[in-house]
């Protein structure tokens, strides 16, 4: 998860010298509050509308029927407003791989052409976006009756607010030559498309290639932020190639972003949050290293064992690692583990449990392709499982011959004490679980009762509630949200113009023709998404190829949570393999390890999840075994 739209050469250069440069940063800040403020008080009032919502439909009986419709208009300037803070913070997801081998200069050349792009789709897409919401003043929502325009003014108040800190950002470069250059690069390749115009309309479905393949590769090789790339990509090919309007591409845009499945996607984050800060996840990680702590390898075992608890919390990879790792690394390093090693079975372990519910990928599917959330959460366990076997075993072969003689074995009275206060921590994951699967609350709303679980947790039992980091807390939920949510709104348009160009017939031709039947289907299925979650991250793959690949693999004969779990787990392992998967980076980060420590201990681990992939895919009971005939 590399984010980040100026890297520290950038933001060096952007530190202000003059007193112009001194106003606009404190202009910028004064702006920034002002955006963040509201941003961390929506996510408070999503989490109160939903939970009040289960309480008055579960506890007594009298549903509110305004509730959903509140929590829908109030999502998409969630969104808006989270993708405003991200953009502010350099915090939307962008593909470092290429752009961190460049030398200081083309880095920083890079990274305000960037900036440059991210502008540009702004500027092309602020009039449709205001012309969307004139447009939906003539609809009234059916519970509150009020327009609909309440909702859709915010997209083009939030584009106009990431305009307005694009131009705050520029303004404040101090390289005036890099500033010019850089615009004049991305103007430059602005025109050239828009004189190749009447070349470009009689290509057909070769502008999919051009555009979708080859605009999309340039700007995310280039360090463009994915959801601009996409964005940049999806409006030159309606423009320059059909007669759409661009106001449509708006409409699928606020249609991917404000889909009410995906208000999961914030609340979870924030209670990933919640479990780090209250002392949910230590308590859980310090009962596992007293039952395996004196074991050869028994650290790495609880490391794996304590991501797989953890992810059923927090949904967040970077939660689920900036949780476990900071409690583990240390006494790891001091029993002789290697920090290269550390890393690599830290990246090992995300990419393992990236079924295991609440996964923002499931929740993702759940919300393109129409397959059932609590089915998709059912059948995300065992392949979790799986996984974790695999990676074990190689853990007990390169941990077999350790050194354990200064480890003193925990007692039973303290193994029992560690496990009387994991309790509600440990507790945690099942009650999510159980809430969706007895109906007490949908996938959406089940978070806010994990919400309201861990603040009384935190409280009451680990008595270790830190009210100072609330809000920063809220606005990190907001800008992770909205770098999220713009991701799967621009991805929803571009899977939108794939299908409008046919492509989806020929590809459902292609790939159902294909010899050798379901077996093929899903061996090119798994190298196709282990590519794609090496570049694109997951979301954003799932969002573009979702709605394509899933009513292929029904009709081929593959059932859809089985094959659910098989591309989730490719593209969890292209996500966290080196050099170009970004959850890599983002493990060494939170561990503090420089990545090339990593880079050879990592194949092995890589190795031991393919082989768990390989069992999981020929063995669909895994999958679907558990789920209700």
């Amino acid at each position: 998860m590399a984010h980040a739209t100026t890297s520290a050469s950038a933001i060096k250069a952007a530190v202000p010298a003059t007193p112009l440069q001194r106003w606009l940063q404190s202009a910028e800040a004064a702006l920034g509050w002002l955006v963040e403020i509201p941003a961390a008080l929506l996510v408070v009032a999503e989490i109160v509308i939903l939970f009040a919502g289960v309480v008055s439909r579960y506890g007594f009986r009298s549903p509110l029927i305004w509730s959903d419709e509140l929590a829908s208009i109030l999502f998409l300037w969630l969104a808006m407003f989270g993708a405003v803070v991200a953009f502010r913070r350099a915090e939307h997801m962008r593909m470092t791989a290429v752009v961190a081998k460049c030398e200081p200069g083309l880095r920083a050349f890079l990274d305000t052409v960037g900036t440059w792009a991210a502008l540009a789709f702004l500027l092309m897409i602020v009039w449709p976006s205001y012309e969307y919401a004139y447009e939906e003043s003539f609809i009234t929502t059916p519970a509150l009756q009020i327009p609909n325009s309440w909702r859709a003014a915010a997209l083009p108040i939030g584009v106009g607010l990431m305009v307005l800190f694009a131009l705050l950002r520029l303004m404040r470069q101090s390289g005036k030559k890099q500033l010019l250059m850089s615009l004049v690069a991305v103007a430059g390749i602005i025109t050239v498309f828009w004189f190749l115009q009447p070349v470009l309309r009689p290509l057909g479905n070769l502008n999919l290639i051009i555009f979708f393949v080859g605009v999309v590769a340039l700007c995310v090789f280039a360090g463009v932020p994915i959801a601009f790339a996409f964005g940049l990509s999806i409006f030159g090919y309606l423009v320059l190639t059909t007669h759409t309007p661009p106001m449509v591409l708006v409409g699928r845009m606020d249609e991917g972003m404000s889909h009410l499945i995906l208000l999961a996607v914030p609340l979870f984050v924030f209670l990933g949050l919640l479990i780090e800060m209250t002392g949910m996840a230590r308590a859980m990680v310090a009962f596992l290293a007293s039952l395996l702590g004196h074991v050869r390898g028994g650290l790495h075992y609880v490391l794996i064992g304590a991501m797989y608890l953890v992810s059923g919390i927090s949904g967040s990879k970077a939660a689920d690692m900036a949780a476990v790792a900071p409690v583990l690394f240390p006494e790891m390093k001091e029993r002789g583990a290697k920090p290269g090693d550390l890393v690599a079975l830290l990246s090992a372990t995300g990419a393992q449990t990236e079924t295991i519910p609440p996964s923002l990928v499931l929740i993702t599917i759940g919300s393109v392709t129409g397959v059932s959330i609590a089915a998709l959460f059912t059948g995300g366990l065992l392949p979790g499982l799986v996984l974790a076997i695999t990676l074990s075993g190689l853990v007990w072969w390169r941990y077999r011959h350790e050194d354990l003689s200064h480890v003193e074995r925990a007692s039973p009275a303290r193994i029992l004490r560690t496990f009387v206060v994991a309790l509600p921590a440990l507790a945690l994951p099942f009650v999510i679980r159980a809430a969706v699967v007895e109906g007490v609350a949908t996938a959406t709303e089940v978070s806010t009762i994990g919400i309201v679980f861990a603040v009384l947790a935190g409280l009451l039992v680990y008595r270790q509630f830190d009210w100072p980091r609330l809000m920063p807390m809220l606005v990190e939920t907001a800008s992770l949200s909205g770098a999220i949510l713009l991701i799967i709104g621009t991805a929803t348009g571009m899977a939108w113009g794939l299908t409008q160009s046919g492509f989806s017939r020929s590809l459902a031709v292609a790939m159902t023709g294909l010899p050798g039947g379901p077996a093929i289907f899903i061996a090119v299925s798994i190298v196709a998404f282990m590519i794609l979650g090496s570049v694109l991250e997951g979301i954003p793959a799932i969002v573009l190829f979702g709605p394509l690949l899933f009513p292929i693999a029904k009709t081929v004969g593959v059932h859809e949570v089985h094959y659910a779990m098989i591309v989730i787990l490719a593209m969890g392992i292209g996500l966290f393999a080196p050099p170009f998967g970004v959850g890599y980076y983002a493990a060494c980060a939170i561990g503090r390890v420089d990545p090339a420590e990593g880079i050879r201990p990592i194949w092995g681990y890589l190795l031991s999840l393919l082989v768990g992939l390989i069992v999981v895919a020929a063995f669909p009971w895994i999958s679907i075994g558990f789920l209700a005939k």
